[in-house]
């Protein structure tokens, strides 16, 4: 070996996905891949019809006598608690006496094969007695049904800055739910153990969350649950507390019958069982100046939650955390109503709230500019947050690292923006039926989970005595990179190549008490925790080495698969052996807890963030004023990750959520009939975004002129959930290209998503405005 070589994959280096290669061939194992033993059997799920009702009489005979059935199951059957609400109690795993959504869950079926299973579900006889639903958020405000207490949070006196602005500006914007849409669906493999424990392989975010509630309903302790986690076939927040119904039905049919049982959704009922994005409807009452700088602001945050409390609870505080977005706001009343209604209780998905909210400070903004006759860019950096002066949040959080002024100005230059703004214009100006639109928009993102004792995390090394290394931590892999990108940094620690390293799949039998793999932190947390652990076993061995070869500690260094020790040089592995023989402890666990957060909730002030990560985004639309058919022809994003451990890793993270979020505000639309019945519960009606939908000039970059102040490894960002908020910038050229209809002279009214028909909508309501337009 040469003193000059390098290792094959530390920080900062584009290595592929760890498992790449297996998702191309097909040889990645999946939950439902799994065949436990010839003895196992299938699951299905008997739901409820009805959105509200009375259970009268529920009458399984015709389930149990039902061709290839082995064992059926209601909440009688359950030995444990009938109740797997998260955070707060009431989300029972089987409904009782009242259903209180269509999609709730009554009884289950084991089978022989999947199909009997499901055929038996479908024969329950059940008398309902109808009670009245509740399935709006409008319905549930005048009702004033409510998941949660409201809760408010403000900072100054928006109400006599309001009264004495020079202007002022109210309206209404409502933004619509989504589905997560994983390519795998929710899916749990429950296996008896000795002992009466149970092993569960669960497709999760949250291995400890789903050993904890099916100890619970099993009535046993956690350490008699073990879960197991090798990868995900996606998330995005829908498997963070989603899961456990499976795993702990799949678990309850394992111990009634005794053998290994796999219950997996099929699509449609995945998507009408399961919680989606919440809906809000945002109300604001804004006053600002000539230069369109916000002196008061009063915005109201009401969201459907559901039929249970779910994560609804903090997702509702991550939006009023992120109401500000990039803009200071010196008086601000901000207040969060979660409202109760007849539908699936409605859950984590990317960006937890916090997209909603930032669509409704982005849309007053953009109210704003249009009242003023301004550029919309111009009274967004006029709102921006400062440095020194101007840059507390409504919590009353200092903004330290802000980049935003250098990163736009990037953005805004890089992109031509100015340019091309006049050009659309002159455009619009000679094009009767095809407008084109343009908007630049920023996104601040806090990172850290808000439920401070989330914000740790576990991790387990093993060295062999061939200098092979096992690493094993708490995080999920679920497509994101996340194995790849803590493989890299235990491989930069010990100076190893990274193929030396094994990351075998999660589980609570080796690393415990695990935070979901969520709040765009799996990296800053499970990476800091592995690192702590090479660092263990890395101070052992240098320690070892200073004694064998008589030299200082600090006189040892590792560096490319070798380590030094004075005029001694050997290999990685050849250190290893000779530290067993030594009898040195060759296995360390790590933990980490990320520092300064803390939040008063009584007082609503305190440092709920570790730090920010900023982007912004420029998008360029082409729309059809005769149909509402759009076209984003153009997007530049400047995305700021740090110094990212994995630069590719980051960019298709970047890609991908910008995508995702362009669906969410263009094309996915979740469709409910009168009777609380999900219409749009496949991808035949469930639209999300294709290949032809992406836009043809994509121009991506990551912000190098940044820095990461506070202690994450190798200096980088997290940017899993940040890039989705990007996607705004879509809604507001689309905006900005009806708009032109009119001559720049009017707001168009525009809810999300903003699908054709939305579009057309408001085009044709500004020519419906006599002398206006």
């Amino acid at each position: 070996m040469t003193g000059n070589r390098e290792i094959v994959g530390g920080l900062r280096v584009p290595l592929p996905h760890d498992s790449a290669h297996k998702h191309v061939t097909g040889e990645a194992i999946y939950t439902d891949d799994i065949r436990a033993h010839q003895s196992l059997l299938y699951a299905a799920i008997g739901t409820s019809t009805r959105a509200h009702a009375r259970i009268k009489q529920l009458d399984m005979s015709l389930v149990e006598a039902a061709p290839g059935v082995v064992a059926v199951i209601t909440a009688r059957d359950i030995p444990g608690t009938n109740d797997i609400g998260p955070v707060v109690a009431g989300e029972p795993v089987f409904a009782t006496d009242v259903v209180e959504c269509v999609g709730q869950s009554l009884f289950a079926v084991a089978a022989r094969d999947v199909e009997s299973a499901r055929r038996a579900a479908t024969q329950a006889i059940i008398d309902y007695e109808e009670l009245q639903p509740t399935l709006t958020i409008e319905e549930a405000l005048a009702q004033q049904h409510f998941i949660l207490p409201p809760y408010t949070m403000k900072r100054g006196d928006s109400a006599a800055a309001l009264t004495d602005a020079p202007h002022r500006l109210s309206g209404q914007l409502a933004t619509g739910g989504q589905d997560h849409l994983y390519l795998e669906g929710q899916v749990a493999l429950a296996v008896p153990q000795e002992d009466g424990d149970m092993l569960v392989f669960s497709s999760t975010q949250h291995p400890s969350e789903v050993q904890h509630l099916v100890a619970r309903v099993l009535g046993r302790p956690d350490s008699a649950v073990t879960t197991e986690v090798r990868r995900l076939g996606g998330a995005f927040g829908g498997k963070e507390t989603q899961a456990a119904l499976v795993a702990c039905i799949a678990a309850l049919l394992a111990n009634k019958t005794g053998c290994p049982v796999n219950l997996r959704l099929d699509r449609d009922d995945d998507m009408i069982m399961t919680g989606k994005r919440h809906d809000f409807l945002i109300d604001y009452d804004v006053g600002f100046d000539e230069n369109g700088t916000i002196l008061g602001i009063d915005i109201q945050l009401a969201s459907r939650c559901g039929m249970s409390a779910d994560l609804s609870g903090p997702v509702n505080d991550r939006a009023m955390f992120h109401a500000d977005n990039c803009y200071y706001l010196d008086n601000v009343t901000l207040t969060s109503l979660r409202c109760k209604t007849n539908t699936v209780s409605n859950t984590a998905m990317r960006g937890f709230g916090a997209p909603q909210a930032m669509m409704g400070i982005e849309y007053v903004v953009d109210e704003i500019a249009r009242y003023l006759d301004k550029d919309p860019l111009d009274v967004r950096k006029a709102n921006f947050y400062g440095i020194g002066d101007r840059d507390i949040t409504p919590y009353h959080m200092r903004v330290e690292d802000n980049e935003l002024g250098d990163l736009v100005s990037q953005l805004e230059h890089g992109s031509d923006y100015r340019t091309r703004r006049r050009a659309i214009r002159s455009f619009n100006d000679s094009s009767p039926v095809l407008k084109k639109g343009i908007a630049l928009t920023p996104v601040k993102f806090g990172i850290s989970f808000t439920t401070a004792p989330l914000n740790q995390a576990g991790a387990l090394i093993h060295v062999y005595t061939d200098g092979s290394v096992h690493l094993n931590h708490g995080g999920t892999e679920m497509g994101q990179g996340l194995f790849t990108n803590v493989a890299q940094i235990v491989a930069e620690e010990l100076q190893i190549d990274v193929q030396n390293i094994k990351i075998t799949a999660t589980n609570t039998g080796k690393v415990p008490n695990t935070s979901a793999t969520a709040a765009s932190s799996g990296t800053d947390l499970n990476g800091k925790a592995a690192q702590a652990a090479a660092q263990t076993i890395k101070h052992r061995l240098a320690a070892f080495a200073a004694e064998r070869f008589d030299v200082e500690p600090a006189q040892v260094t590792f560096r490319a698969n070798e380590v030094l020790a004075g005029s001694q040089r050997l290999s990685f592995g050849e250190l290893v052996r000779l530290a067993h023989r030594s009898r040195v402890s060759l296995s360390a666990t790590g933990h980490y807890r990320t520092p300064k957060i803390h939040f008063d909730r009584e007082q609503a002030r305190g440092r709920p963030f570790f730090y920010f990560a900023y982007g912004a985004a420029v998008s360029e639309v082409l729309i059809d004023i005769l149909t509402g058919e759009y076209r984003v022809l153009r997007v530049d994003i400047l995305q700021d990750a740090g110094e990212p451990i994995n630069p590719a890793i980051a960019l298709g993270q970047v890609e991908g959520g910008f995508v995702q979020g362009m669906g969410w505000l263009t094309t996915e639309e979740l469709c409910w009939d009168a009777a609380g019945r999900l219409q749009t519960h496949g991808p035949s009606t469930y639209k999300i975004p294709t290949c032809s939908d992406l836009p043809p000039d994509f121009r991506v970059r990551l912000y190098d002129s940044g820095q990461q102040r506070e202690d994450v490894v190798g200096h980088s960002k997290a940017v899993g959930e940040p890039p989705f908020m990007l996607a705004i910038s879509v809604f507001h050229a689309i905006k900005d290209a009806i708009a032109s209809v009119c001559d720049y002279t009017l707001s168009p009214k525009l809810d999300a998503p903003a699908t054709p028909e939305r579009v057309l909508l408001a085009i044709e309501r500004l020519r419906v405005r006599p002398g206006e337009c």
